[in-house]
């Protein structure tokens, strides 16, 4: 049930920076500095931009055009592979003691690597290091499709946190309006929108949303220059070092759609506002879009959260059928908890 502390106040913040292209363990300290430095802030709840660990790879055609794939496109995205992240794995236990060390809530973008494919993943930890869960983007832009696989509705979740009901949208995901209603539906109350766009209309979009939702909309993207990519990427929008390939345009909006941050397109910054669960009540007086502004007897959205897998197994597991017997079998991309605070 959706969070209803009256008075109950946080500081929320974004931190609008660039990874360090396909450097995993360098992306990670960075997020440690920037953690460290929103929580000095004063923030409990730190969002950062999509894809953080270990880049977004805008401007790259990895060697593909339709019909053909180029060997030199193909080594891209093996390079793209090895610098994605085990979800759980070493990263993530990193990611779980940046969260702890700095006693906050941290939602982050990575890309995840199951099997052989890669998601864009946004991963969420709680203050203790635990990793409480992720969202894999249900529908990859354009060419994005050439090098992320599709999430499913088994990876939706809002979580009860201290802040308010905490959940994350990402990118032009926020442009499905069905995905939209089911996120109102979960009683989302911070609604984290890492992403990739900077153009000025999206500014626009989040503070539709937060009206829409009578929620926050916390939108966090990346800043970054053509000296952010190592210098044999294959970039088409130039290579200049100078160049800058993302303008960020960060920003915090409230339940009226009111910006209270940003947004930014001068650098690389933390913005931070306070998060007043009392005004998503406030709003909700005359606009709850899923409740008393509702018409079931006429429009009802069906939403699948089972898992949808390759290949299902009935009978005896994979490794009792290697002959492991005993042995615990976890399905590529299942959440294992493991201990993540040493």
């Amino acid at each position: 049930m959706p969070s209803h502390s009256h008075g109950s106040h946080s500081l929320a913040a974004v931190v609008q920076a660039s990874s360090v292209v396909y450097d995993r363990d360098r992306c990670l300290e960075k997020a440690r500095d920037l953690a460290a430095d929103a929580a000095r802030m004063g923030a409990r709840l730190v969002v950062f931009p999509e894809a953080f660990v270990s880049g977004y790879p805008k401007g790259s055609s990895f060697g593909s055009v339709v019909g053909t794939r180029s060997m030199d496109g193909r080594e891209e995205f093996r390079r793209y592979w090895e610098s994605a992240v085990d979800v759980p794995g070493p990263a993530t236990q990193v990611l779980g003691n940046i969260a702890r060390e700095n006693q906050i809530h941290l939602v982050i973008g990575v890309i995840e690597r199951d099997g052989g494919t890669l998601y864009c993943c946004i991963l969420f930890f709680a203050p203790t290091g635990e990793l409480m869960g992720k969202h894999r983007k249900l529908m990859p832009t354009g060419c994005e499709r050439l090098v992320w696989g599709f999430g499913d509705g088994s990876t939706m979740p809002v979580f009860d946190t201290p802040h308010g009901r905490l959940g994350a949208v990402v990118c032009w995901e926020n442009y499905m309006p069905l995905l939209r209603t089911a996120m109102y539906a979960k009683g989302t109350q911070i609604w984290c929108a890492p992403t990739a766009d900077s153009r000025d209309s999206w500014i626009a979009s989040m503070q539709h949303i937060a009206v829409e939702g009578r929620c926050y909309v916390l939108s966090c993207n990346q800043y970054s220059l053509r000296s952010d990519f190592p210098a044999d990427f294959p970039c088409t929008l130039g290579d200049d070092p100078q160049t800058v390939i993302s303008r960020g345009g960060s920003c915090i909006v409230n339940p009226f759609g009111e910006i209270i941050a940003g947004p930014d397109f001068d650098g690389e910054t933390i913005l931070t506002a306070e998060i007043d669960l009392d005004q998503i009540a406030r709003g909700k007086f005359d606009f709850d879009v899923v409740g008393h502004y509702a018409r079931p007897d006429v429009f009802q959205l069906s939403v699948n959260e089972r898992r949808q897998d390759a290949v299902a197994w009935s009978g005896a597991t994979p490794a009792a059928a290697r002959g492991e017997a005993g042995t615990p079998f976890a399905r590529p991309g299942d959440l294992v908890q493991s201990d993540i605070s040493t």
